[in-house]
């Protein structure tokens, strides 16, 4: 009975056997083709090349997943900062300056670059370590934990690099402490006083300062002390670094208390040689032009008008230039002191032209009335002398006077007959008065330009020594 039980068992497995190879190769072929219709696929949409479908998962998502398995980052709620209910949390700071990219005196604010670094220990995040280095992280595991809320205070604009991924990187060690490192660049506030512009010295300060922990959940301090600052080699164009240092200090709000504020402070000290060249030494040059028309002749009416007239508007197109890059500040500047007092000086010789024209035409028309003109005076003459010509004056030819020795000398006649007749050995020359000496100069018109060719430069040097006393 047994026997014929295992034949017949026998009998069915020969004759199943080819039917299973059959399947068995009908299934090779399937899948087979499979693969090749699913190459083609691929090949159509990548250009040629053949990628095959990947069994295992993103080696990268699995090293994170493990990550944050090691860090038990699930068991813990990270909303709340590290010990919390107990004492503030000391997080230290530490900051590298990689560039100040710009300052703008018109928006009173600059520009810098910098690594900002913070320290802290957060037992959540401790894992243990056979060989106690630490692990470095980018910004995907950062979104994930708790960090520090530290922002700049009076800041305008702010970003952190992003190219080609995030400048953020979190570097945590087996006992819990964390490195958390950040690229930024910030446009920050900087009150300036441009009263002693452009001699000034300015000093700006970069603030930081947790925004949601006040003093009693959140400790800032500087994590090496005075070493905590530290910079590049940095070279601006119009200012020399005086100094770099950091200091700190507390921070109150009426509604929600006094804050840990940390300070960047830098002294900047402006470059004098780019505004001796663009402002000074043009104002200077363009005083001294005006004083040439003090050696033009008087009577040469077009050479001396059109020169102070030149002088006068290159004056106000200097000053409208320096103006423009300036912001509008309430009180005076240095060099608005300085470019005003030289308009003066160019205005003043222009006053000075108009004067001493006016004063030869005073003179002239008195020796007409009086007949005293040589008798070849004529109207050209009338006319070079206040730059028109004058229809209404008689310049006929006066009879020539005779030169006897009684008449070379016409002597006035006296005011006053007290005043006794000088005698020998006395003083022809006798002090007067300032009225009497201002009608000297009056009916002397060619001595105004006479005193100006020495009180002008005088006058400007003596201003140039006592500006550049009180502003250098």
């Amino acid at each position: 009975m047994n026997f014929a039980l295992t034949t017949l068992r026998l009998m069915c497995l020969a004759w199943l056997w080819p039917v299973a190879l059959l399947k068995g190769s009908n299934t090779q072929n399937q899948r087979r083709h499979k693969d090749v219709y699913l190459g083609e696929n691929t090949r159509h949409k990548h250009g040629g090349r053949i990628d095959f479908k990947m069994k295992k998962s993103d080696s990268t998502k699995s090293l994170l997943i493990k990550s944050e398995q090691l860090l038990r980052i699930e068991d813990h709620d990270f909303a709340m900062r590290p010990g919390f209910g107990g004492s503030a949390i000391p997080v230290g700071i530490d900051v590298q300056v990689e560039s100040i990219d710009s300052i703008s005196e018109v928006n009173m604010d600059f520009t810098m670059t910098l690594y900002l670094r913070h320290y802290w220990q957060d037992d959540r995040l401790a894992f243990p370590s056979s060989n106690n280095k630490s692990r470095t992280f980018d910004a995907r595991l950062v979104k994930k934990i708790w960090v520090p809320d530290v922002f700049f205070v009076h800041s305008k604009r702010s970003f952190i690099h992003d190219t080609t991924m995030e400048n953020i990187m979190l570097r945590v060690y087996p006992d819990g402490n964390i490195l958390y490192s950040v690229r930024i660049t910030v446009t920050a506030l900087c009150s300036m006083d441009f009263s002693r512009f452009p001699l000034d010295t300015q000093n700006c300060s970069l603030e930081l300062e947790s925004y949601a922990y006040n003093e009693n959940d959140l400790m800032l301090y500087w994590k090496n002390g005075n070493d905590s600052l530290r910079t590049d080699e940095i070279a601006l164009s119009q200012f020399f670094i005086e100094e770099f240092h950091p200091s700190y200090g507390l921070a109150f709000y009426s509604s929600t208390g006094w804050y840990n504020r940390l300070y960047i402070n830098f002294i900047l000290r402006r470059h004098i040689f780019f505004f001796m060249l663009q402002t000074y030494f043009p104002t200077m040059l363009m005083v001294m032009l005006s004083w040439v028309s003090f050696w033009i002749d008087r009577r040469a009416v077009p050479a001396r008008v059109s020169l102070g007239i030149t002088t006068v508007l290159t004056m106000s197109t200097i000053i409208t230039g320096v103006s423009a890059s300036m912001p509008q500040v309430s009180y005076v500047k240095a060099v608005d002191i300085y470019l005003w007092a030289s308009f003066l000086f160019v205005f003043l010789s222009v006053i000075e032209y108009a004067a001493v024209n006016y004063f030869t035409t005073v003179e002239e028309m008195k020796k007409l009335q009086k007949g005293k003109l040589p008798v070849s005076y004529n109207a050209n003459q009338a006319m070079a002398y206040d730059g028109c010509f004058h229809d209404d004056i008689d310049v006929s030819p006066f009879p020539e006077l005779p030169t006897t020795p009684s008449t070379t000398r016409t002597i006035p006649p006296r005011a006053s007959s007290t005043e006794p007749p000088p005698t020998e050995g006395t003083r022809l020359w006798r002090k007067r008065s300032m009225g009497k000496n201002i009608r000297f100069i009056m009916s002397n018109s060619y001595m105004i330009d006479s005193y100006s060719r020495i009180l002008f430069p005088v006058a400007y040097l003596l201003f140039n020594i006592i500006y550049w006393c009180i502003y250098s």
